[in-house]
């Protein structure tokens, strides 16, 4: 009997393939504009999987958060997760910006660069002026529900979704039938996940293929520094995260990491942790958390525990910062923090959302806005490992808060359910099913 190739090596594959067919682009297109054009056609494939999850990604939410609510039975249960999982995006969410920030201070990336620095007048028209706290807060409650589901605005679908598994749930025997209608609109949805997943491996290479078609492999040698030290304090916040993991899950923690694999290298090679969102409520299933605590605490997570993106924040200003020898006292670096702490909350929905905030950071300390410009070039890949990390970081959220309610299988019923989901998978591809 043929082992079948595991869908992580899959993507692995696909993204050593897109590395070198990308480069072969790179070398036969020496000519940046050919070479983009061709890199266009190519994203093509990466670009319509992109769309196609963004396309689930707002009726997923709404359904499997609606469901898990209205399970949950009343509006105490939902405020006591909620307020525990904001617990723990606050605290990981500090952790990532002083991480980034001691980072910085001890290995100080900016200093001797060797590059040339861009002009001070120079502008990367990144809309900052209207990130404000002010404009966040109001964003949080969508003005029509409609407009939200079109924009794809994950913060104000989980606004409506709570008020709305709330009020289900306090109907009670009335809202049976509503309720089983959504839970099958869910179990419509992760169908149709399953289908566009199949596109994974292809989308990957790609993705890759059109990253390095456009600029070169050269270009890492030139920020190795800036980026092996980004990369080294990744590193250490995966450890802290599986740390955490450990205190609160013990040894089992490892078991998720080896789940949700498929889900990091996914996020890490499209640079997208929406690509994962998918992956991440499988592997969560497969662990044992039960779907109304994943359903809830996923979608909060990818509003308000980027931790990647926390990290790069803090670490990436103060780059700047020393790249053009402006020094910031650590009084005003942890102002900066705790600004940073607030503002950055409003990422998601934000496009090219870390640059936006370190560009509105940098325009408050009268630090050149211009520096982006240095790190513009690498920011896809910086971006796949802030992608990654938030995906792990989400996962690990999302399996405490499970265990601190009660609602994590032990390893015993996890794995019956495991054989459940498998048989039921088995019998969906019209595949025999082991007893």
């Amino acid at each position: 009997m043929k082992r079948k190739l595991p869908a992580a090596a899959w993507i692995l594959v696909a993204m050593v393939l897109g590395i070198v067919i990308g480069y072969m682009v790179f070398i036969n297109f020496p000519d940046k504009e050919s070479a983009t054009k061709v890199a266009g056609y190519i994203s093509i494939v990466s670009d319509v999987f992109l769309r196609l999850i963004k396309m689930l990604i707002g009726p997923l939410v709404f359904s499997t958060l609606v469901v898990g609510i209205a399970h949950m039975g009343d509006a105490a249960s939902v405020g006591r997760v909620f307020a525990k999982s904001l617990g723990w995006f606050v605290t990981a969410s500090l952790v990532s910006l002083v991480l980034g920030l001691i980072m910085a201070n001890l290995l100080q990336p900016g200093h001797n660069l060797g590059l040339p620095l861009p002009d001070i007048g120079a502008h990367t028209n990144l809309a900052t002026s209207a990130f404000t706290l002010k404009d966040f807060v109001l964003h949080l409650v969508p003005k029509s529900f409609a407009e939200a589901m079109a924009n794809n605005e994950i913060l104000q679908i989980v606004v409506f979704s709570m008020f709305f598994g709330v009020a289900l749930a306090a109907m009670g025997k009335k809202a049976e039938r509503l309720v089983s209608l959504i839970e099958e609109l869910s179990h419509a949805m992760l169908k149709i996940t399953g289908y566009v997943m199949k596109l994974a491996p292809i989308a990957v290479m790609a993705a890759m293929a059109a990253t390095v078609s456009v600029n070169g492999l050269a270009i890492l040698l030139k920020f190795a520094v800036f980026m092996g030290d980004f990369y080294l304090g990744l590193f250490m916040l995966w450890g802290l995260l599986v740390l955490a993991g450990l205190l609160f899950l013990g040894p089992r923690v490892l078991k998720l990491v080896v789940l949700i694999k498929e889900a990091f290298l996914l996020s890490f090679a499209t640079a997208s942790s929406e690509s994962a969102y998918p992956k991440i409520l499988e592997a969560l299933d497969r662990f044992g958390v039960k779907r109304k605590i994943s359903s809830f605490v996923m979608p909060m997570g990818y509003s308000f525990n980027l931790d990647g993106s926390m990290m790069y924040c803090t670490f990436a200003v103060l780059f700047i910062a020393q790249a053009y020898g402006i020094e910031l006292s650590l009084g005003t670096q942890i102002t900066m923090l705790l600004i940073l702490m607030l503002t950055s909350k409003g990422m998601a929905g934000v496009p090219r959302a870390s640059l936006v905030v370190i560009a509105a950071t940098l325009n408050q300390y009268n630090i050149p806005e211009a520096g982006l410009l240095l790190i513009l070039g690498v920011d896809t890949f910086l971006d796949m490992g802030r992608s990654a990390t938030n995906a792990v970081g989400n996962s690990i959220a999302t399996a405490v808060v499970a265990k601190w309610e009660g609602e994590l299988m032990s390893e015993e019923e996890a794995q019956v359910h495991v054989q459940m989901l498998d048989r039921e998978s088995a019998a969906s591809m019209g595949a025999p099913v082991k007893a």
